[in-house]
């Protein structure tokens, strides 16, 4: 296949544009920016301190739905299991943590 061949790529826009003409779109609210990654960094390290301690509580083990199939209570009880699980319940903590550090405002 030839180099002419091969059509060019379209640029993306620069700057965000409404759907009814070419002026930008104004950014949110300071207090709304501020509030979204509030919520967003409590919401993370939420899950994430949910993530790390539930498989190592009682919890996790003594579950109905685990008790009512015996593989599948073998597979959710094994270190490996839980390991994983929390292993994600850090990853959401650095998540909550570089969402609350790379943090930008948006002004008008």
């Amino acid at each position: 296949m030839a180099q002419q061949d091969i059509p060019p790529l379209e640029q993306p826009p620069t700057s965000p544009v409404t759907a009814g003409g070419s002026d930008p779109v104004p950014p949110a609210p300071l207090w709304l920016q501020r509030l979204s990654v509030v919520v967003l960094v409590v919401f993370c390290f939420y899950i994430g301190v949910l993530l790390v301690l539930l498989p190592w509580s009682h919890y996790w083990q003594d579950n109905d739905f685990l008790m009512s199939a015996p593989a599948l209570a073998a597979l959710m009880n094994s270190s490996v299991t839980r390991g994983v699980v929390s292993g994600l319940g850090i990853l959401d903590f650095w998540i909550g943590i570089s969402e609350l550090v790379h943090f930008r405002e948006y002004r008008a």
